[in-house]
């Protein structure tokens, strides 16, 4: 199957099934889905987080009450990278946290073979430029944003005696055509949404001779609506907004019991003032409330909802059952557990989808492309890699 085969497989399959993951769980006090009433209303709390965890049990929970997860699943699937790895001595990881530094290996290890100068996008430390320095790269230019990074960057590849430089640049509005040329292997490691799309436009522009990226965070630097990079993606009507850019992320390496504790809280609380608000206002949408820091939720419900209806110019009676809407929170946390369990059957899909887009794109630049994995997902679920190599 060719990348187009399965780009419009995958965006006929999500279309025909929007109704499942085009919607936002906060907007529904019960389930929207006739058909998936009982077995969701089934499952116990533990289960519903039992079966979000693991992608492959997301599939086989639903395969009886939603059509084509069997095609679903196997148009989500991708190869895994070829992988050749390199040892590394104890000082290249300095600074390096260890699950970051086995992602690394990971990356670098599947990357092809070659002495090109690199070109590291949205750098940080260079970490990975240093690694590929390492692994015999000609030069590596490293480009940051924040100059104290740069400057960390650059102590680190002195110390280390590697040909590293780095450029301390805003990748969104400075000129970084110049940075670029056919000669060299540009490389970014999880540069969020517009990043690495202005990686890719400048990349392709200059014919760079191999480029090799792992997107990350989708939505971020970009229009609320998705606006697709190759002609067949603009040619879909799925319309995709940053809700569902968000929903390709929802795939997460487990948290610690501590901070599932507070999203928990967090969410029975924000859920909770929402269903207050809607008593005094006879709104009845949902109206999200500002982030906040979140040592708020160690407080009160009664102080969270001061807080809250400050920040939307609510007076609150003095009258107010709180322990009533906050007992409304908590069952609607149930209702958007399962609406998100939901919609978490096309994660992957949405993501793959984004994925494919990008590939498709590089393609029409005139590039060999080639789209696989290159880390397990216990690692990162951010872990696909987009290799092209000028023909």
């Amino acid at each position: 199957m060719t990348l187009a085969e399965q780009f419009f497989a995958l965006d006929s399959l999500l279309k025909r099934n929007r109704q499942y993951w085009q919607c936002t769980a906060f907007d529904f006090d019960t389930l929207p889905w006739s058909e998936l009433q009982k077995p969701l209303n089934n499952l116990t709390d533990k289960q519903v987080a039992e079966i979000d965890s693991d992608q492959a049990q997301v599939y086989k929970f639903f395969a009886p009450y939603i059509n084509q997860l069997e095609e679903l699943e196997m148009l989500c699937e991708l190869p895994r990278a070829d992988k050749s790895y390199s040892d590394y001595p104890f000082w290249i990881s300095n600074g390096i946290k260890g699950r970051k530094f086995d992602q690394l290996k990971d990356f670098v290890s599947a990357l092809p073979n070659s002495t090109l100068p690199v070109l590291e996008w949205c750098a940080g430390k260079g970490h990975l430029g240093r690694m590929l320095a390492f692994n015999g790269a000609s030069e590596v230019h490293s480009i940051e944003l924040q100059s104290s990074l740069c400057k960390q960057g650059e102590q680190s590849a002195q110390q280390q005696g590697l040909a590293m430089r780095f450029s301390q640049v805003d990748v969104l509005t400075d000129n970084t055509s110049d940075f670029f040329n056919s000669d060299i292997h540009a490389v970014a490691l999880h540069a969020c949404g517009g990043l690495h799309q202005e990686f890719m436009r400048q990349a392709s522009l200059a014919k760079v001779q191999k480029i090799s990226f792992s997107p990350c965070c989708y939505h971020l630097f970009t229009a609320n609506k998705y606006f697709a990079m190759s002609t067949l993606a603009r040619k879909s009507d799925l319309n995709l907004t940053h809700r569902d850019l968000k929903l390709s992320l929802q795939e997460t390496v487990t948290a610690p019991s501590r901070l599932e504790k507070v999203r928990k809280t967090e969410l029975e609380w924000r859920l909770g003032f929402d269903a207050l608000r809607k008593s005094i206002t006879d709104e009845q949408y949902y109206v999200s409330v500002p982030s906040v820091n979140k040592a708020i939720f160690s407080d009160s419900f009664k102080s969270f909802c001061a807080w809250a209806a400050d920040k939307k110019a609510i007076l609150l009676p003095q009258d107010t059952d709180y322990e009533k809407f906050l007992s409304i929170g908590q069952e609607r946390k149930k209702i958007t557990d399962r609406v998100e369990l939901v919609r978490h059957v096309f994660r992957r899909a949405i993501e793959v989808w984004l994925v494919l887009d990008r590939a498709l794109y590089l393609q029409q630049q005139g590039y060999q492309v080639s789209v696989k994995t290159f880390c397990e997902k216990q690692l990162t679920p951010r872990n696909i890699l987009i290799l092209a190599n000028s023909n």
